[in-house]
């Protein structure tokens, strides 16, 4: 079994209260019990899925989980660290909220910390609305701006740029959403520091869904916004199919494929 240093106990630690902050915040929203579910990994380890599936939130999960194994042949040149020595740990937490009004983003959270021989925090934040949403695009971008200034003053641009990178759909030359942060291999040696950035993004992020949830779940929208919501969810379909690192890493090291798919929309529409 493998034994943990203080920093993956404090890690797994964090991402489990993270998890039991944003479940009772949608919960309240919803008026409605998350459902848990426990999987174990194909190597050592597993993890806890809650989803909620309601009124507000048309669907919602909150997965953690803590895993061990070996890289396979494939993946060790992919991963910092795993050439040489292919054992790995992750802890990490994974969020995706699918509103049930158009008028509110589909919105996305995960981080982890990994460990090879080398150790890392990665995750990021971002939201993907259906219908034109300019003045909330500039507010959402500012407060993260906030955020990650109090941490590092390079931050923001860098992970805002990889965040658009990263979340741009090649075939069809469209960004996901209107992006968000994104960050890997986050080392700068100070576990302290690191650590602090990714619990605040985190932290920005419930406070976020707390905002947005407030100020337009009693809203009404039209049939057109609505449709228009199952086109921007088709697009999330293509996009952590084609392209997602996290479902292309799941699925090769034996991650339960609930978990890894818990992402997808209820609905979506291609027309």
């Amino acid at each position: 079994e493998f034994i943990m240093d203080n920093n993956q106990k404090e890690a797994k630690k964090w991402f489990l209260a993270l998890r039991n902050n944003l479940v009772n915040g949608l919960e309240e929203i919803e008026g409605k019990s998350f459902t848990f579910k426990n999987w174990d990994h194909a190597g050592s380890g597993g993890g806890i899925m809650a989803s909620l599936k309601g009124n507000i939130i048309e669907k919602g999960g909150v997965n953690i989980s803590t895993v061990s194994g070996e890289f396979s042949e494939k993946m060790r040149s992919r991963i910092p660290g795993a050439e040489k020595n292919p054992n790995y740990w992750a802890t990490g937490i994974s969020v995706v909220i699918h509103p049930f009004s158009p008028l509110i983003p589909s919105m996305h959270f995960n981080s982890r910390y990994l460990k090879t021989t080398k150790t890392w925090f990665g995750g990021g934040v971002d939201i993907t609305p259906a219908i034109p949403f300019d003045d909330e695009t500039k507010h959402f971008h500012s407060k993260l701006k906030s955020t990650c200034d109090l941490h590092d003053s390079t931050y923001y641009k860098k992970h805002k740029e990889w965040c658009d990178e990263y979340f741009f759909l090649k075939h069809r030359n469209e960004t996901r959403g209107v992006g968000g942060v994104f960050f890997d291999y986050i080392n700068t040696g100070s576990f302290k520091n690191d650590f602090l950035y990714t619990q605040a993004i985190g932290d920005f992020f419930l406070n976020y869904v707390k905002y947005i949830f407030d100020k337009y779940s009693k809203d009404t929208w039209t049939d057109k916004e609505k449709h228009m919501q199952t086109i921007k969810r088709g697009r999330y379909v293509e996009f952590n199919l084609l392209y997602d690192r996290g479902t292309k890493f799941g699925l090769e090291t034996g991650g339960n494929t609930e978990a890894i798919l818990m992402s997808m929309p209820p609905i979506a529409s291609w027309d």
